[in-house]
C-alpha cells in the first residue's frame, strides 16, 4: 500500500539536509554508485525494483517516498539544487505539471520505443511503466451488517448509510485524489463534479494525505470504504483482509504511472541507466513475481492475475495534457468550494 515516506538504512542519515521545511536528499561522498530517487510506491514495491536494479547493475538507490503532490512540490521548490536523480512511479499528470515547471529534463529511454505512444511524453519528458486504474474498495462486513451490495456508481456513495463512512484522500497532496477529481469531471461534467462533491462530503469521515491512508482503516472496519488505485485495494485482499472491489458504471480513470529524468540530477549518467534498465520488458514482469497488482504498459508482458482485466470496466480516456494543464485549477477549486 501507498501509506509511509520510507527511510532506507542507515546509509540514508548522510543523505538528508533540512531545507523547504522538510528533509530532502543530498549528495555524499560514496564508496559505490548511488541514485537517489523519489517515488510514491510503497516500500515494498520500490525495493522490489530498486533491489532488482542494483544485483543486475552494483548500482545502489537511495529512495524516499511521498504522496505525489509532495513529490511534485518537493522538485519544485529544490530546482536550483535538485536533491534527487529520477521521479520514479508518479502519476502522469504530475511529471505534465511539472515539466511545465521545468523540473524534468527530455531523455527518451533505450527501452522505451516499444510502449505505447499513449502512455510516454512525445516530447521524452516521461515515460509509463504501469496503469492503474481507480475502484471503490468497501468494507464486506459492513456491506452485509446493512444488507447492501457493493456500490456501483458514484451516486452510491451518497446514500445516508454511509454518513461519515467513507475515507478518502486528500487532493492538495495524493495523485489518488487528483484521480478522482479527473474520473467525476469526466463522468459528469466539471460543474456536475463539484455539486455532486459538495454532497459526497456530508459522508466523509477523513480525508487522508497519501492515497492509500484509510485503506487499513477500512480493512479493519472503522470505516465503510473509499476510493482507492486497483493496487492499493488488491493489496488489502492479499494481506487478508475482507473488502470488496467495485466500479461505477459511470466510469473512472487509469493513472499511467511514470518515470524522468529530474533536470540538473546530481547523477545524470546513472539516471540514464537506471531509466533505460526501468522501460524494458523485465522490470515489468517483476510486477507479477512479487505480487505487485499494477497493469503493465510494455505490450510484451503478458497480464497474469483476471483481477487486473479491465475488459467489463469502464474506463475514461483521460487526456494527460489537459489533466497535467488543469491539475491545480481543480485542486484549487475542491479546496475552495469542498473542504474550504
Amino acid at each position: 500500500m501507498r501509506e509511509k515516506c520510507v527511510f532506507r538504512g542507515a546509509a540514508m542519515l548522510l543523505l538528508f539536509a533540512a531545507v523547504f521545511g522538510g528533509v530532502a536528499l543530498a549528495s555524499r561522498p560514496a564508496q559505490a554508485e548511488e541514485l537517489n530517487v523519489y517515488t510514491i510506491w510503497s516500500e515494498r514495491y520500490a525495493t522490489a525494483i530498486f533491489d532488482q536494479f542494483t544485483r543486475d547493475t552494483g548500482v545502489r538507490i537511495n529512495f524516499l517516498r511521498f504522496p505525489s503532490g509532495e513529490v511534485l512540490a518537493r522538485l519544485i521548490a529544490e530546482k536550483g539544487n535538485p536533491q534527487a536523480d529520477v521521479f520514479f512511479g508518479g502519476i502522469a499528470d504530475a511529471f505534465v505539471a511539472g515539466k511545465a515547471e521545468g523540473i524534468f529534463e527530455q531523455y527518451v529511454p533505450g527501452g522505451a520505443d516499444m510502449i505505447p505512444s499513449a502512455y510516454k511524453d512525445p516530447e521524452g519528458y516521461w515515460t509509463g511503466v504501469a496503469i492503474d486504474p481507480l475502484c471503490f474498495m468497501f468494507n464486506r462486513a459492513f456491506l452485509e451488517k446493512h444488507s447492501i451490495e457493493a456500490p456501483s456508481s458514484w451516486q452510491d456513495l451518497l446514500k445516508p448509510v454511509f454518513r461519515n463512512g467513507l475515507i478518502m484522500a486528500d487532493a492538495r497532496t495524493a495523485g489518488t485524489a487528483v484521480s478522482r477529481l479527473f474520473s467525476l469531471v469526466l463522468a459528469m461534467g466539471e460543474d456536475e463534479a463539484y455539486a455532486y462533491q459538495k454532497e459526497l462530503d456530508k459522508n466523509i469521515q477523513q480525508y487522508t494525505k497519501s492515497g492509500a491512508g484509510g485503506a487499513l482503516p477500512i480493512g479493519r472496519g472503522q470505516a465503510a470504504g473509499g476510493i482507492f488505485f486497483l493496487v492499493d485495494a488488491l493489496e488489502m485482499q492479499q494481506t487478508g483482509y475482507d473488502v470488496v472491489i467495485s466500479y461505477p458504471v459511470e466510469g473512472v480513470v487509469y493513472g499511467v504511472e511514470a518515470m524522468g529524468l529530474v533536470k540538473g540530477a546530481k547523477n545524470p549518467e546513472l539516471a540514464r541507466k537506471f531509466l533505460d534498465w526501468a522501460a524494458g520488458p523485465d522490470m515489468q514482469r517483476i510486477y507479477e513475481r512479487e505480487r505487485i497488482n499494477l497493469i503493465p504498459t510494455h505490450p510484451d508482458v503478458k497480464l497474469e492475475n483476471p483481477a487486473l482485466d479491465m475488459k467489463d470496466v469502464k474506463l475514461l480516456e483521460l487526456d494527460i495534457d489537459w489533466s497535467g494543464r488543469e491539475r491545480t485549477r481543480l485542486v484549487e477549486r475542491w479546496v475552495n468550494e469542498i473542504v474550504h
